[in-house]
């Protein structure tokens, strides 16, 4: 009687020991399940978030093919720190060229602007070759000239960056600036003004030291006038 009962209690061990390592079992495989599925959807969603990000780049460049993208904002920008090769006249002179071919006012020269602002240079162009000279300088392929991306062509002109049968070097040449603002005389062009405002740098310097010290001069001349005057109106009073 007594075997049975311990053969008895000793089979309920097993058989309890038994379900504990089939739950136990069960409880793994339901973590390593939710593992799995955590990391898939984890996967899942970086690649929604790169399919998404390469999507929006497609669309941004098949708007750009087609003509119809946005400018996208640029930001803003100081031309006298960045283009520190040009002087503050020759950005000034620029600018107001560029403004004056932007007929529609919105601060870009497009394609048909271009178009006259060759034609009045004396150099007009195919449709290609202005949508060529576009390109050279268009950094943000919004199918126009923007004013930074105007003094580019500027820059990579007197860097030596264009081909000599490029149209934006016809533009350069061609772009006279005003010789009575830029202060150079005999210069006619760009590139004549801009040899000619380095030669007389040092010049110029001179001449400012010069004119300070005029004033300086003619300020303490004042001052000692005031101070004999004062010494000679202090002599009748007593």
């Amino acid at each position: 009687m007594a075997a049975e009962e311990l053969a008895q209690k000793l089979q309920r061990r097993l058989q309890l020991e038994e379900s504990g390592a089939a739950a136990e079992g069960e409880a793994v495989a339901e973590a390593e399940a939710a593992v799995a599925a955590g990391d898939e959807a984890e996967r899942s969603c970086l690649t929604a978030s790169a399919d998404a990000e390469l999507s929006a780049k497609l669309c941004r460049r098949q708007d750009i093919n087609e003509g119809a993208a946005q400018p996208r904002r640029a930001a803003v920008f100081n031309p006298y720190t960045e283009f520190k090769e040009f002087s503050r006249r020759q950005i000034k002179d620029m600018e107001r060229m560029f403004r004056l071919y932007d007929s529609g006012r919105d601060g870009y020269i497009d394609l048909m602007e271009l178009k006259l602002m060759m034609e009045k240079l004396g150099a007009p162009q195919t449709h290609l070759g202005l949508k060529n000279m576009i390109k050279e300088v268009d950094e943000d392929f919004d199918g126009k000239l923007s004013f930074r991306e105007f003094l580019l062509i500027f820059h990579k002109a007197a860097a030596g960056e264009l081909e000599e049968d490029s149209g934006l070097l016809t533009l350069a040449k061609l772009s006279e600036i005003d010789v009575s603002i830029e202060g150079v005389k005999g210069a006619k062009n760009f590139f004549e003004a801009k040899v000619q405002a380095l030669s007389s740098a040092s010049k110029f310097e001179a001449e400012i030291k010069a004119e300070q010290d005029e004033r300086k001069r003619e300020e303490e001349e004042r001052k000692h006038r005031r101070a004999a005057f004062r010494e000679l109106k202090s002599a009748f009073t007593q």
